[in-house]
Protein backbone atom coordinates (compact mmCIF):
# COMPACT_ATOMS: atom_id res chain seq x y z
CA UNK A 1 0.00 0.00 0.00
CA UNK A 2 2.80 2.41 0.90
CA UNK A 3 4.51 1.51 -2.37
CA UNK A 4 1.35 2.40 -4.31
CA UNK A 5 1.11 5.81 -2.58
CA UNK A 6 4.80 6.41 -3.30
CA UNK A 7 4.28 5.51 -6.97
CA UNK A 8 1.20 7.74 -7.21
CA UNK A 9 3.11 10.68 -5.74
CA UNK A 10 5.98 10.25 -8.20
CA UNK A 11 3.54 9.94 -11.11
CA UNK A 12 1.66 13.13 -10.30
CA UNK A 13 4.79 15.21 -9.64
CA UNK A 14 6.50 14.10 -12.86
CA UNK A 15 3.28 14.59 -14.86
CA UNK A 16 2.92 18.14 -13.52
CA UNK A 17 6.54 19.10 -14.21
CA UNK A 18 6.47 17.81 -17.78
CA UNK A 19 2.95 19.21 -18.22
CA UNK A 20 4.30 22.70 -17.54
CA UNK A 21 7.00 22.12 -20.16
CA UNK A 22 4.40 20.90 -22.69
CA UNK A 23 2.18 23.92 -22.00
CA UNK A 24 5.07 26.32 -22.61
CA UNK A 25 5.94 24.43 -25.80
CA UNK A 26 2.25 24.58 -26.88
CA UNK A 27 1.99 20.78 -27.08
CA UNK A 28 -0.90 18.55 -25.89
CA UNK A 29 -0.64 17.65 -22.21
CA UNK A 30 -1.26 13.99 -23.05
CA UNK A 31 2.21 13.88 -24.59
CA UNK A 32 3.71 15.10 -21.32
CA UNK A 33 1.87 12.43 -19.34
CA UNK A 34 3.06 9.65 -21.67
CA UNK A 35 6.64 10.88 -21.45
CA UNK A 36 6.34 11.14 -17.64
CA UNK A 37 5.22 7.53 -17.44
CA UNK A 38 7.98 6.35 -19.76
CA UNK A 39 10.60 8.26 -17.70
CA UNK A 40 9.38 6.79 -14.40
CA UNK A 41 8.68 3.27 -15.61
CA UNK A 42 10.74 0.11 -15.92
CA UNK A 43 12.13 1.22 -19.30
CA UNK A 44 13.19 4.67 -18.07
CA UNK A 45 14.52 5.73 -14.66
CA UNK A 46 12.87 2.67 -13.04
CA UNK A 47 11.56 4.73 -10.12
CA UNK A 48 8.19 2.98 -10.51
CA UNK A 49 8.56 -0.71 -11.23
CA UNK A 50 5.66 -2.39 -9.43
CA UNK A 51 3.49 -4.05 -12.07
CA UNK A 52 0.59 -4.12 -9.62
CA UNK A 53 0.83 -0.37 -9.08
CA UNK A 54 0.95 0.26 -12.83
CA UNK A 55 -2.02 -2.05 -13.45
CA UNK A 56 -4.13 -0.48 -10.65
CA UNK A 57 -3.36 3.08 -11.75
CA UNK A 58 -4.07 2.26 -15.37
CA UNK A 59 -7.38 0.48 -14.74
CA UNK A 60 -8.74 3.24 -12.51
CA UNK A 61 -7.69 5.88 -15.02
CA UNK A 62 -9.24 3.89 -17.87
CA UNK A 63 -12.58 3.53 -16.07
CA UNK A 64 -12.77 7.24 -15.24
CA UNK A 65 -11.67 8.27 -18.71
CA UNK A 66 -14.39 6.22 -20.38
CA UNK A 67 -16.96 7.48 -17.87
CA UNK A 68 -16.11 11.08 -18.78
CA UNK A 69 -16.04 10.33 -22.53
CA UNK A 70 -19.55 8.92 -22.09
CA UNK A 71 -20.66 12.06 -20.27
CA UNK A 72 -19.49 14.17 -23.20
CA UNK A 73 -21.29 12.10 -25.85
CA UNK A 74 -24.40 14.06 -26.82
CA UNK A 75 -27.01 11.60 -28.12
CA UNK A 76 -29.20 14.50 -29.26
CA UNK A 77 -26.42 15.73 -31.56
CA UNK A 78 -26.10 12.28 -33.10
CA UNK A 79 -29.86 12.18 -33.74
CA UNK A 80 -29.88 15.72 -35.18
CA UNK A 81 -26.75 15.29 -37.33
CA UNK A 82 -27.33 16.46 -40.87
CA UNK A 83 -26.78 14.41 -44.01
CA UNK A 84 -23.41 16.08 -44.67
CA UNK A 85 -22.06 14.95 -41.30
CA UNK A 86 -23.69 11.50 -41.43
CA UNK A 87 -22.38 10.68 -44.92
CA UNK A 88 -18.91 12.06 -44.19
CA UNK A 89 -18.72 10.15 -40.90
CA UNK A 90 -19.81 6.87 -42.51
CA UNK A 91 -17.30 7.17 -45.34
CA UNK A 92 -14.47 8.22 -42.99
CA UNK A 93 -15.04 5.55 -40.32
CA UNK A 94 -15.84 2.61 -42.61
CA UNK A 95 -13.29 3.67 -45.22
CA UNK A 96 -10.44 4.13 -42.74
CA UNK A 97 -11.26 0.89 -40.94
CA UNK A 98 -11.44 -1.18 -44.14
CA UNK A 99 -8.31 0.33 -45.71
CA UNK A 100 -6.34 -0.03 -42.47
CA UNK A 101 -7.44 -3.64 -41.93
CA UNK A 102 -6.34 -4.55 -45.44
CA UNK A 103 -2.99 -2.75 -45.02
CA UNK A 104 -2.18 -4.33 -41.65
CA UNK A 105 -3.12 -7.81 -42.87
CA UNK A 106 -0.82 -7.36 -45.87
CA UNK A 107 1.93 -6.36 -43.43
CA UNK A 108 1.46 -9.65 -41.58
CA UNK A 109 -0.23 -8.43 -38.40
CA UNK A 110 -2.31 -11.08 -36.65
CA UNK A 111 -6.05 -11.60 -36.99
CA UNK A 112 -7.10 -14.80 -35.25
CA UNK A 113 -5.68 -17.40 -32.94
CA UNK A 114 -6.42 -15.23 -29.95
CA UNK A 115 -4.48 -12.22 -31.32
CA UNK A 116 -6.26 -9.39 -33.13
CA UNK A 117 -3.57 -6.75 -33.61
CA UNK A 118 -4.72 -5.87 -37.14
CA UNK A 119 -8.34 -5.44 -36.06
CA UNK A 120 -7.54 -3.27 -33.02
CA UNK A 121 -5.14 -1.08 -35.00
CA UNK A 122 -7.71 -0.67 -37.79
CA UNK A 123 -10.28 0.49 -35.25
CA UNK A 124 -7.70 2.75 -33.59
CA UNK A 125 -6.67 4.62 -36.76
CA UNK A 126 -10.34 5.25 -37.65
CA UNK A 127 -10.68 7.51 -34.58
CA UNK A 128 -9.43 11.09 -34.16
CA UNK A 129 -8.48 12.98 -31.01
CA UNK A 130 -11.30 14.98 -29.44
CA UNK A 131 -8.89 16.53 -26.90
CA UNK A 132 -6.45 17.87 -29.50
CA UNK A 133 -9.08 18.96 -32.04
CA UNK A 134 -11.35 20.81 -29.61
CA UNK A 135 -8.39 22.58 -27.96
CA UNK A 136 -6.88 23.83 -31.24
CA UNK A 137 -10.23 24.80 -32.81
CA UNK A 138 -11.23 26.63 -29.62
CA UNK A 139 -7.97 28.58 -29.62
CA UNK A 140 -8.54 29.48 -33.29
CA UNK A 141 -12.23 30.47 -32.78
CA UNK A 142 -13.23 27.81 -35.35
CA UNK A 143 -15.52 25.54 -33.33
CA UNK A 144 -18.63 27.20 -34.77
CA UNK A 145 -17.46 27.42 -38.38
CA UNK A 146 -18.78 24.96 -40.97
CA UNK A 147 -15.54 22.90 -41.07
CA UNK A 148 -15.50 23.00 -37.25
CA UNK A 149 -19.07 21.70 -36.98
CA UNK A 150 -18.40 18.95 -39.53
CA UNK A 151 -15.27 17.93 -37.62
CA UNK A 152 -17.12 17.79 -34.28
CA UNK A 153 -19.99 15.84 -35.85
CA UNK A 154 -17.58 13.22 -37.20
CA UNK A 155 -15.95 12.97 -33.74
CA UNK A 156 -19.32 12.25 -32.11
CA UNK A 157 -20.08 9.45 -34.57
CA UNK A 158 -16.56 8.06 -34.15
CA UNK A 159 -17.38 7.69 -30.45
CA UNK A 160 -20.47 5.69 -31.41
CA UNK A 161 -18.28 3.41 -33.55
CA UNK A 162 -15.93 2.92 -30.58
CA UNK A 163 -18.89 1.94 -28.40
CA UNK A 164 -19.94 -0.70 -30.95
CA UNK A 165 -16.37 -2.02 -31.10
CA UNK A 166 -16.23 -2.30 -27.31
CA UNK A 167 -19.55 -4.17 -27.42
CA UNK A 168 -18.15 -7.01 -29.56
CA UNK A 169 -14.61 -6.91 -28.09
CA UNK A 170 -15.23 -9.58 -25.39
CA UNK A 171 -16.45 -11.99 -28.13
CA UNK A 172 -13.50 -11.64 -30.49
CA UNK A 173 -12.01 -14.97 -29.40
CA UNK A 174 -15.19 -16.73 -30.53
CA UNK A 175 -16.56 -14.41 -33.19
CA UNK A 176 -19.63 -16.29 -34.38
CA UNK A 177 -23.01 -14.82 -35.26
CA UNK A 178 -24.77 -16.24 -32.20
CA UNK A 179 -21.94 -15.08 -29.90
CA UNK A 180 -21.96 -11.58 -31.41
CA UNK A 181 -25.74 -11.40 -31.13
CA UNK A 182 -25.52 -12.50 -27.49
CA UNK A 183 -22.95 -9.77 -26.83
CA UNK A 184 -25.22 -7.20 -28.47
CA UNK A 185 -28.15 -8.44 -26.37
CA UNK A 186 -26.03 -8.01 -23.23
CA UNK A 187 -25.12 -4.48 -24.33
CA UNK A 188 -28.81 -3.82 -24.97
CA UNK A 189 -29.69 -5.00 -21.46
CA UNK A 190 -26.92 -2.83 -20.00
CA UNK A 191 -27.98 0.24 -21.99
CA UNK A 192 -31.69 -0.23 -21.30
CA UNK A 193 -31.19 -0.69 -17.57
CA UNK A 194 -28.80 2.25 -17.31
CA UNK A 195 -30.96 4.63 -19.38
CA UNK A 196 -34.17 3.70 -17.54
CA UNK A 197 -32.62 4.15 -14.11
CA UNK A 198 -30.97 7.44 -15.12
CA UNK A 199 -34.27 8.65 -16.59
CA UNK A 200 -36.72 7.68 -13.86
CA UNK A 201 -34.79 7.04 -10.63
CA UNK A 202 -31.57 9.03 -10.49
CA UNK A 203 -33.19 12.46 -11.03
CA UNK A 204 -35.24 12.05 -7.83
CA UNK A 205 -32.21 10.88 -5.83
CA UNK A 206 -30.00 13.70 -7.12
CA UNK A 207 -32.74 16.26 -6.49
CA UNK A 208 -32.68 15.29 -2.82
CA UNK A 209 -28.89 15.73 -2.54
CA UNK A 210 -28.51 18.59 -5.04
CA UNK A 211 -27.46 21.04 -2.31
CA UNK A 212 -24.70 18.75 -1.06
CA UNK A 213 -21.93 18.88 -3.70
CA UNK A 214 -19.91 16.10 -2.09
CA UNK A 215 -22.89 13.72 -2.29
CA UNK A 216 -23.47 14.63 -5.94
CA UNK A 217 -19.86 13.73 -6.66
CA UNK A 218 -20.02 10.49 -4.66
CA UNK A 219 -23.34 9.63 -6.30
CA UNK A 220 -21.85 10.06 -9.79
CA UNK A 221 -18.89 7.86 -8.86
CA UNK A 222 -21.18 5.27 -7.29
CA UNK A 223 -23.20 5.16 -10.52
CA UNK A 224 -20.02 4.76 -12.57
CA UNK A 225 -18.74 1.80 -10.56
CA UNK A 226 -22.20 0.21 -10.17
CA UNK A 227 -22.74 0.11 -13.94
CA UNK A 228 -19.13 -1.03 -14.47
CA UNK A 229 -19.66 -3.96 -12.11
CA UNK A 230 -23.01 -4.78 -13.73
CA UNK A 231 -21.24 -4.90 -17.10
CA UNK A 232 -18.64 -7.26 -15.63
CA UNK A 233 -21.48 -9.44 -14.31
CA UNK A 234 -23.03 -9.58 -17.81
CA UNK A 235 -19.74 -10.78 -19.28
CA UNK A 236 -18.80 -7.39 -20.72
CA UNK A 237 -15.89 -5.25 -19.57
CA UNK A 238 -15.85 -2.72 -16.73
CA UNK A 239 -14.62 -0.16 -19.25
CA UNK A 240 -17.75 -0.72 -21.37
CA UNK A 241 -19.87 -0.29 -18.23
CA UNK A 242 -18.12 2.99 -17.35
CA UNK A 243 -18.76 4.30 -20.86
CA UNK A 244 -22.45 3.37 -20.70
CA UNK A 245 -22.70 4.97 -17.25
CA UNK A 246 -21.41 8.22 -18.71
CA UNK A 247 -23.66 8.07 -21.79
CA UNK A 248 -26.73 7.44 -19.62
CA UNK A 249 -25.89 10.46 -17.46
CA UNK A 250 -25.36 12.68 -20.52
CA UNK A 251 -29.16 12.76 -20.96
CA UNK A 252 -29.65 13.37 -17.26
CA UNK A 253 -31.13 16.72 -16.02
CA UNK A 254 -28.14 17.18 -13.68
CA UNK A 255 -25.55 16.16 -16.32
CA UNK A 256 -23.85 19.57 -16.43
CA UNK A 257 -23.64 19.74 -12.65
CA UNK A 258 -22.30 16.19 -12.42
CA UNK A 259 -19.77 16.85 -15.19
CA UNK A 260 -18.54 20.00 -13.47
CA UNK A 261 -18.05 18.19 -10.17
CA UNK A 262 -16.40 15.13 -11.68
CA UNK A 263 -14.08 17.10 -13.98
CA UNK A 264 -11.30 17.62 -11.45
CA UNK A 265 -11.40 13.96 -10.47
CA UNK A 266 -11.47 13.00 -14.14
CA UNK A 267 -8.37 15.08 -14.84
CA UNK A 268 -6.56 13.36 -11.98
CA UNK A 269 -7.35 9.83 -13.12
CA UNK A 270 -6.91 10.56 -16.84
CA UNK A 271 -3.47 11.88 -15.96
CA UNK A 272 -2.78 8.62 -14.11
CA UNK A 273 -4.06 6.57 -17.04
CA UNK A 274 -1.69 8.15 -19.53
CA UNK A 275 1.21 8.08 -17.06
CA UNK A 276 0.53 4.37 -16.48
CA UNK A 277 0.29 3.84 -20.25
CA UNK A 278 3.64 5.57 -20.67
CA UNK A 279 5.16 3.16 -18.12
CA UNK A 280 4.25 0.22 -20.34
CA UNK A 281 5.99 1.66 -23.41
CA UNK A 282 9.35 -0.06 -23.92
CA UNK A 283 12.30 1.45 -25.72
CA UNK A 284 11.18 1.34 -29.34
CA UNK A 285 12.84 -1.22 -31.56
CA UNK A 286 13.32 -0.75 -35.28
CA UNK A 287 10.20 -2.83 -36.01
CA UNK A 288 8.08 -0.83 -33.54
CA UNK A 289 9.26 2.47 -35.00
CA UNK A 290 8.63 1.14 -38.50
CA UNK A 291 5.02 0.21 -37.65
CA UNK A 292 4.52 3.57 -35.92
CA UNK A 293 5.69 5.43 -39.04
CA UNK A 294 3.33 3.33 -41.18
CA UNK A 295 0.44 4.25 -38.85
CA UNK A 296 1.40 7.93 -39.08
CA UNK A 297 1.62 7.92 -42.89
CA UNK A 298 -1.59 5.92 -43.26
CA UNK A 299 -3.54 8.19 -40.89
CA UNK A 300 -2.53 11.35 -42.73
CA UNK A 301 -3.28 9.86 -46.15
CA UNK A 302 -6.52 8.12 -45.14
CA UNK A 303 -8.08 11.30 -43.78
CA UNK A 304 -7.62 13.01 -47.13
CA UNK A 305 -8.91 9.94 -49.01
CA UNK A 306 -12.01 9.42 -46.85
CA UNK A 307 -13.01 12.92 -45.68
CA UNK A 308 -12.37 15.17 -48.68
CA UNK A 309 -14.26 13.18 -51.40
CA UNK A 310 -17.68 12.92 -49.69
CA UNK A 311 -17.65 16.59 -48.66
CA UNK A 312 -16.56 17.72 -52.12
CA UNK A 313 -19.18 15.46 -53.74
CA UNK A 314 -21.85 17.16 -51.59
CA UNK A 315 -20.80 20.56 -53.02
CA UNK A 316 -19.06 21.92 -49.94
CA UNK A 317 -16.24 23.46 -51.96
CA UNK A 318 -12.52 22.68 -51.83
CA UNK A 319 -11.72 24.65 -48.67
CA UNK A 320 -14.60 23.36 -46.53
CA UNK A 321 -13.84 19.81 -47.73
CA UNK A 322 -10.12 20.03 -47.01
CA UNK A 323 -10.17 21.64 -43.54
CA UNK A 324 -12.03 18.77 -41.77
CA UNK A 325 -9.56 16.31 -43.32
CA UNK A 326 -6.70 18.34 -41.81
CA UNK A 327 -8.50 18.66 -38.46
CA UNK A 328 -9.05 14.89 -38.18
CA UNK A 329 -5.49 13.88 -39.13
CA UNK A 330 -4.44 12.16 -35.90
CA UNK A 331 -5.44 9.15 -33.83
CA UNK A 332 -7.47 9.48 -30.68
CA UNK A 333 -6.71 9.10 -27.01
CA UNK A 334 -9.67 6.71 -27.28
CA UNK A 335 -7.52 4.71 -29.74
CA UNK A 336 -5.00 4.16 -26.95
CA UNK A 337 -7.87 3.12 -24.69
CA UNK A 338 -9.03 0.50 -27.21
CA UNK A 339 -5.50 -0.82 -27.65
CA UNK A 340 -5.03 -0.99 -23.87
CA UNK A 341 -8.30 -2.92 -23.51
CA UNK A 342 -6.91 -5.36 -26.05
CA UNK A 343 -3.64 -5.68 -24.15
CA UNK A 344 -5.48 -6.37 -20.89
CA UNK A 345 -7.58 -9.01 -22.66
CA UNK A 346 -4.38 -10.55 -24.07
CA UNK A 347 -5.66 -9.93 -27.60
CA UNK A 348 -2.99 -7.39 -28.61
CA UNK A 349 0.78 -7.76 -28.38
CA UNK A 350 2.83 -5.28 -26.38
CA UNK A 351 4.86 -4.28 -29.45
CA UNK A 352 1.69 -3.27 -31.30
CA UNK A 353 0.55 -1.18 -28.33
CA UNK A 354 3.97 0.51 -28.22
CA UNK A 355 3.77 1.34 -31.93
CA UNK A 356 0.29 2.84 -31.47
CA UNK A 357 1.51 4.98 -28.57
CA UNK A 358 4.54 6.18 -30.56
CA UNK A 359 2.28 6.98 -33.53
CA UNK A 360 -0.08 8.90 -31.23
CA UNK A 361 2.80 11.04 -29.99
CA UNK A 362 4.09 11.77 -33.50
CA UNK A 363 0.64 12.50 -34.91
CA UNK A 364 -0.26 14.75 -31.97
CA UNK A 365 2.73 16.97 -32.78
CA UNK A 366 2.22 16.84 -36.56
CA UNK A 367 -1.55 17.43 -36.47
CA UNK A 368 -1.25 20.32 -33.99
CA UNK A 369 1.20 21.96 -36.40
CA UNK A 370 -1.09 21.28 -39.40
CA UNK A 371 -4.23 22.52 -37.64
CA UNK A 372 -2.66 25.76 -36.47
CA UNK A 373 -1.66 26.42 -40.09
CA UNK A 374 -4.69 24.87 -41.77
CA UNK A 375 -5.88 28.12 -43.30
CA UNK A 376 -2.55 28.77 -45.02
CA UNK A 377 -2.33 25.12 -46.10
CA UNK A 378 -5.82 25.21 -47.63
CA UNK A 379 -5.06 28.48 -49.46
CA UNK A 380 -1.94 26.94 -50.96
CA UNK A 381 -3.70 23.67 -51.82
CA UNK A 382 -6.73 25.14 -53.62
CA UNK A 383 -4.78 26.19 -56.75
CA UNK A 384 -3.18 22.71 -56.86
CA UNK A 385 -6.57 21.00 -56.69
CA UNK A 386 -7.84 23.27 -59.47
CA UNK A 387 -4.85 22.35 -61.64
CA UNK A 388 -5.86 18.71 -61.28
CA UNK A 389 -9.29 19.57 -62.69
CA UNK A 390 -11.33 20.04 -59.51
CA UNK A 391 -13.63 23.05 -59.82
CA UNK A 392 -14.55 25.17 -56.83
CA UNK A 393 -17.88 26.83 -56.11
CA UNK A 394 -16.68 30.15 -57.54
CA UNK A 395 -15.92 28.48 -60.89
CA UNK A 396 -19.25 26.65 -60.92
CA UNK A 397 -21.07 29.96 -60.31
CA UNK A 398 -19.10 31.77 -63.02
CA UNK A 399 -19.81 29.04 -65.57
CA UNK A 400 -23.51 28.86 -64.70
CA UNK A 401 -24.10 32.62 -64.64
CA UNK A 402 -21.59 34.63 -66.68
CA UNK A 403 -21.82 38.26 -65.65
CA UNK A 404 -21.98 41.35 -67.81
CA UNK A 405 -20.28 44.59 -66.82
CA UNK A 406 -23.63 46.08 -65.74
CA UNK A 407 -24.41 43.09 -63.53
CA UNK A 408 -21.06 43.51 -61.77
CA UNK A 409 -22.14 46.87 -60.39
CA UNK A 410 -23.36 46.36 -56.85
CA UNK A 411 -24.54 49.09 -54.54
CA UNK A 412 -24.16 47.32 -51.15
CA UNK A 413 -21.38 44.74 -50.81
CA UNK A 414 -21.04 42.61 -47.65
CA UNK A 415 -17.56 41.11 -47.28
CA UNK A 416 -17.71 38.04 -45.05
CA UNK A 417 -21.01 36.61 -43.88
CA UNK A 418 -21.40 35.61 -40.25
CA UNK A 419 -24.07 36.14 -37.60
CA UNK A 420 -24.10 39.94 -37.63
CA UNK A 421 -24.48 39.94 -41.42
CA UNK A 422 -27.18 37.28 -41.14
CA UNK A 423 -29.16 39.43 -38.70
CA UNK A 424 -28.59 42.54 -40.83
CA UNK A 425 -29.94 40.81 -43.94
CA UNK A 426 -32.99 39.49 -42.04
CA UNK A 427 -33.71 42.98 -40.68
CA UNK A 428 -33.27 44.45 -44.16
CA UNK A 429 -35.77 41.94 -45.59
CA UNK A 430 -38.26 42.90 -42.88
CA UNK A 431 -37.97 46.68 -43.02
CA UNK A 432 -36.37 47.64 -46.38
CA UNK A 433 -37.12 44.76 -48.75
CA UNK A 434 -36.26 46.81 -51.84
CA UNK A 435 -32.66 47.22 -50.66
CA UNK A 436 -32.12 43.44 -50.56
CA UNK A 437 -31.96 43.39 -54.38
CA UNK A 438 -28.97 45.76 -54.18
CA UNK A 439 -27.03 43.56 -51.73
CA UNK A 440 -24.11 41.42 -52.90
CA UNK A 441 -22.37 39.01 -50.48
CA UNK A 442 -18.83 37.65 -50.74
CA UNK A 443 -17.96 34.65 -48.54
CA UNK A 444 -16.36 31.20 -48.74
CA UNK A 445 -18.82 29.29 -46.55
CA UNK A 446 -20.59 26.82 -48.90
CA UNK A 447 -23.67 26.64 -46.65
CA UNK A 448 -23.99 30.43 -46.80
CA UNK A 449 -23.48 30.33 -50.57
CA UNK A 450 -26.22 27.77 -51.22
CA UNK A 451 -28.64 29.31 -48.69
CA UNK A 452 -28.30 32.83 -50.07
CA UNK A 453 -28.71 31.57 -53.63
CA UNK A 454 -31.91 29.78 -52.57
CA UNK A 455 -33.17 33.05 -51.02
CA UNK A 456 -32.47 35.00 -54.23
CA UNK A 457 -29.64 37.06 -52.71
CA UNK A 458 -26.69 37.63 -55.01
CA UNK A 459 -23.56 35.97 -53.65
CA UNK A 460 -20.03 35.28 -54.83
CA UNK A 461 -18.05 32.34 -53.43
CA UNK A 462 -14.56 33.64 -52.67
CA UNK A 463 -11.92 34.44 -50.09
CA UNK A 464 -12.09 38.10 -49.10
CA UNK A 465 -8.44 37.96 -48.03
CA UNK A 466 -7.47 37.87 -51.72
CA UNK A 467 -7.35 41.15 -53.64
CA UNK A 468 -8.47 39.46 -56.88
CA UNK A 469 -11.62 38.22 -55.12
CA UNK A 470 -12.48 41.81 -54.17
CA UNK A 471 -11.87 42.98 -57.72
CA UNK A 472 -14.04 40.18 -59.15
CA UNK A 473 -16.76 41.08 -56.65
CA UNK A 474 -16.98 44.52 -58.22
CA UNK A 475 -15.67 46.40 -55.22
CA UNK A 476 -14.62 49.34 -57.43
CA UNK A 477 -18.27 50.08 -58.26
CA UNK A 478 -19.79 49.57 -54.80
CA UNK A 479 -21.37 52.52 -53.01
CA UNK A 480 -21.43 50.91 -49.54
CA UNK A 481 -19.06 48.17 -48.33
CA UNK A 482 -19.82 46.40 -45.05
CA UNK A 483 -17.17 44.46 -43.10
CA UNK A 484 -19.22 42.62 -40.48
CA UNK A 485 -16.71 39.96 -39.36
CA UNK A 486 -14.38 40.88 -36.45
CA UNK A 487 -10.64 40.25 -36.66
CA UNK A 488 -10.87 37.27 -34.27
CA UNK A 489 -12.83 35.35 -36.91
CA UNK A 490 -11.16 36.61 -40.08
CA UNK A 491 -8.65 34.29 -41.75
CA UNK A 492 -5.60 35.61 -43.58
CA UNK A 493 -6.55 39.27 -43.31
CA UNK A 494 -7.88 41.96 -40.94
CA UNK A 495 -10.43 44.75 -41.01
CA UNK A 496 -7.66 47.33 -41.28
CA UNK A 497 -6.07 45.62 -44.29
CA UNK A 498 -9.46 45.23 -46.00
CA UNK A 499 -10.32 48.89 -45.41
CA UNK A 500 -7.02 49.97 -46.99
CA UNK A 501 -7.53 47.68 -50.01
CA UNK A 502 -11.10 48.89 -50.56
CA UNK A 503 -10.19 52.54 -50.12
CA UNK A 504 -7.33 52.23 -52.63
CA UNK A 505 -9.64 50.56 -55.17
CA UNK A 506 -12.69 52.76 -54.55
CA UNK A 507 -11.99 56.19 -53.01
CA UNK A 508 -15.68 57.18 -53.00
CA UNK A 509 -17.15 54.09 -51.29
CA UNK A 510 -18.70 54.36 -47.83
CA UNK A 511 -16.87 51.74 -45.76
CA UNK A 512 -18.45 50.34 -42.60
CA UNK A 513 -15.98 48.25 -40.59
CA UNK A 514 -16.16 46.22 -37.36
CA UNK A 515 -13.99 46.45 -34.25
CA UNK A 516 -13.59 44.11 -31.29
CA UNK A 517 -11.55 46.53 -29.17
CA UNK A 518 -12.28 50.22 -28.66
CA UNK A 519 -8.71 51.18 -29.56
CA UNK A 520 -9.15 49.64 -33.02
CA UNK A 521 -11.68 52.28 -34.04
CA UNK A 522 -9.08 55.03 -34.54
CA UNK A 523 -6.84 52.64 -36.49
CA UNK A 524 -9.74 51.79 -38.82
CA UNK A 525 -10.71 55.43 -39.27
CA UNK A 526 -7.09 56.23 -40.11
CA UNK A 527 -7.11 53.42 -42.67
CA UNK A 528 -10.12 54.99 -44.42
CA UNK A 529 -13.27 53.63 -42.75
CA UNK A 530 -16.30 55.92 -42.69
CA UNK A 531 -17.95 54.23 -39.72
CA UNK A 532 -16.91 51.56 -37.23
CA UNK A 533 -19.44 49.36 -35.43
CA UNK A 534 -18.74 47.86 -32.00
CA UNK A 535 -21.26 45.11 -31.22
CA UNK A 536 -20.71 45.16 -27.47
CA UNK A 537 -21.88 48.81 -27.22
CA UNK A 538 -25.27 47.90 -28.73
CA UNK A 539 -25.49 44.88 -26.42
CA UNK A 540 -24.68 47.11 -23.43
CA UNK A 541 -27.48 49.50 -24.40
CA UNK A 542 -29.90 46.57 -24.63
CA UNK A 543 -28.80 45.30 -21.19
CA UNK A 544 -29.48 48.75 -19.71
CA UNK A 545 -32.99 48.63 -21.18
CA UNK A 546 -33.56 45.11 -19.82
CA UNK A 547 -32.34 46.05 -16.32
CA UNK A 548 -34.53 49.17 -16.35
CA UNK A 549 -37.52 47.09 -17.46
CA UNK A 550 -36.79 44.54 -14.72
CA UNK A 551 -36.77 47.26 -12.07
CA UNK A 552 -40.08 48.58 -13.38
CA UNK A 553 -41.60 45.10 -13.44
CA UNK A 554 -41.88 45.12 -17.24
CA UNK A 555 -39.32 42.47 -18.15
CA UNK A 556 -42.03 39.96 -19.18
CA UNK A 557 -43.44 42.49 -21.66
CA UNK A 558 -39.98 43.12 -23.05
CA UNK A 559 -39.35 39.41 -23.42
CA UNK A 560 -42.67 38.93 -25.22
CA UNK A 561 -41.76 41.67 -27.71
CA UNK A 562 -38.37 40.06 -28.31
CA UNK A 563 -39.89 36.62 -28.84
CA UNK A 564 -42.37 38.11 -31.31
CA UNK A 565 -39.48 39.67 -33.25
CA UNK A 566 -37.56 36.39 -33.26
CA UNK A 567 -40.54 34.49 -34.65
CA UNK A 568 -40.62 36.81 -37.66
CA UNK A 569 -36.96 36.35 -38.56
CA UNK A 570 -35.64 34.12 -41.34
CA UNK A 571 -31.91 34.14 -40.81
CA UNK A 572 -29.32 32.24 -42.83
CA UNK A 573 -27.28 31.58 -39.67
CA UNK A 574 -29.84 31.20 -36.85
Amino acid sequence: MHELIHDLALSIVMAWLLGVVAYLARQPLILAYLVAGFALGPFGLKWVHSEQSIHTIGELGLIFMLFMIGLEIDLKKIIRAGSVILVTSAVQIIGCFALALGLFLLMGLTLGGGKFDALYLAAAVALSSTVIIVKVLYDKFELDTLPGRVTLGVLVLQDLFAILFLAIQPSLDNLQIDVVLLSLVRVGVLLTAALLISRFTLPHLFQIIARLPELVLVGALAWCFAVAEFAEFLGLSREMGALVAGVSLSTFPYALDVTAKVTSLRDFFITLFFVALGMTIPLPTASVLGLALVIVAFTLASRLLTVFPPLYAMRQGIRASLLPAINLAQISEFSLVLIQVGVQANQVQAATASAASAAFVMLAVISTFLMTRSDAISRGAIPLFKRFGLSDLDQAHAEAEPETQDERKRRIVILGFYRVASSFLAELERTHAALVEQVFVVDFNPMVYHSLKARGVRVHYGDIAHADTLAHAGITDAEIVILSVPDTLLKGTSNERLVRLIRAANPSAKIIATADVLAETQTLYAAGADYVTIARLDQANELVEVVTAAEAGLIDDMRSRLEARLRERREILP
